[in-house]
């Protein structure tokens, strides 16, 4: 048998034209994409190191204590102000006893001060008045002494009548003495217990102050006991047990408020040139595909590459130099996106294309409005605790 018939080979006049068909081609294919790339990618930058980062929210108590309750698990979600641990409150509350009962005794004391003010300056005055009455019986043992005196060589008045008017004159002289010493004392008393007292409302002075600000803290000391969310999100990274003794500082748990997640782009240095804050970002999961798109925006460019802030960073002067390409951490801030459909966590892949030709006038991102300060939300229920405790205290009770 024989074999298959060969294909005849193309005339010259056929090469060309199939040569110029494939160069017709290439051209085209070389147009449309410099076409392309004029129209579109010139305009983007693309990156697939990408990762999902989220503030890491520590959960650390501010006073020691013994754990009696734990109240959330890996993976919870809690709420804003939802307790987490709660530590045992026995020696927190009865120092809050203490400090209360310390309270009204500091404004019982000052009470007790004011009144003796009236009662002191009423003291000076009789003293003053004593002062008077014995200098007045000093003259007159005085006069008595002088007409004695002049009695006795003319033998009018004994020796022993004269002695006994001396001896009068000295038991004058030292009354006179002990009344000015009582009268001194008597002022420096009313001085020093006005300058405890005077120029000072009761809840003004030191020592209620100071007896308020110990309640305060034991008031804080006891609420410290029970450890509460600062913010909403997930419960991460859990190492506390029940029964477990921990100091002020120690990490108990994380928490991962995952409505606030960013996305950290590594992109090339070459790629930066025309990068600016504001400028729109398309985002998409590895976790979800292609098909679930986010959207977002540029908030800032990190103040150096990565390579800088290795905890072994480069020593670029030593030895054989290669050079290497460099990223540069950039910040994403998402605006829109499905995610409550398809919530992000910390450390998923992301692919990050930047339009350079959106608008980047909008500018770094508003910063997020604070959470409420809950310190100071407790030092205003003290304030009402000590302000009550004052008030029962500043005013005598009623007689029965």
């Amino acid at each position: 048998m024989s074999g298959p018939a060969e294909a005849p080979p193309l005339s010259g006049r056929g090469r060309r034209i199939a040569l110029g068909t494939l160069a017709l081609l290439v051209l085209l294919a070389a147009a449309g994409w410099g076409v392309y790339w004029w129209t579109t990618l010139r305009f983007i930058e693309s990156t697939d190191n990408a990762y999902v980062q989220a503030p890491l929210v520590q959960i650390t108590p501010l006073v020691d204590g013994t754990v009696i309750e734990v109240l959330a698990d890996d993976t919870d979600r809690v709420a804003a102000g939802q307790p987490l641990v709660r530590l045992d409150p026995t020696d927190a509350r009865l120092a809050l006893e203490r400090s209360q009962a310390a309270l009204a005794q500091a404004v019982r004391e000052v009470r007790v001060m004011r009144a003796q003010d009236g009662s002191l300056d009423a003291q000076s005055k009789l003293r003053r008045a004593e002062v008077e009455r014995q200098r007045a019986e000093v003259a007159r043992a005085e006069d008595d002494v002088a007409r004695r005196r002049a009695l006795v060589d003319s033998g009018a008045v004994s020796d022993e009548e004269m002695k006994h008017a001396e001896a009068t004159l000295s038991a004058a002289r030292s009354a006179l003495a002990a009344a000015l010493s009582a009268q001194t004392a008597a002022e420096q008393q009313a001085l020093g217990n006005l300058a405890l007292s005077d120029g000072t409302r009761i809840d003004g002075h030191p020592s209620v102050l100071r007896a308020a600000a110990a309640l305060r803290e034991a008031w804080l000391a006891l609420r410290r006991s029970e450890l509460r969310a600062p913010q909403a999100g997930q419960v991460a990274r859990r190492t506390v047990q029940v029964g477990q003794h921990v100091s002020a500082g120690a990490v108990l748990m994380s928490l991962i408020p995952l409505d606030k997640v960013w996305v950290e782009a590594n992109f090339k240095e070459g790629q930066l040139r025309h990068m600016r804050i504001g400028q729109p970002v398309t985002l998409r999961a590895d976790a979800y595909g292609s098909q679930v798109e986010y959207r977002g925006r540029i908030a800032g460019i990190g103040a150096g590459t990565g390579a800088a802030f290795a905890l072994l960073p480069a020593q670029n002067a030593t030895g054989n130099w290669i050079k290497v390409v460099q990223r540069v951490p950039v910040r994403i801030e998402l605006i829109d996106g499905p995610l409550a459909e398809h919530p992000l966590r910390v450390g998923l892949s992301m692919g990050a294309t930047v339009h350079l030709d959106g608008d980047a006038a909008a500018g770094a991102p508003a910063p997020a409005a604070s959470a409420a300060d809950a310190p100071a939300a407790e030092l205003a229920e003290a304030d009402r605790l000590v302000r009550r405790i004052i008030e029962a205290n500043q005013q005598p009770a009623a007689r029965r």
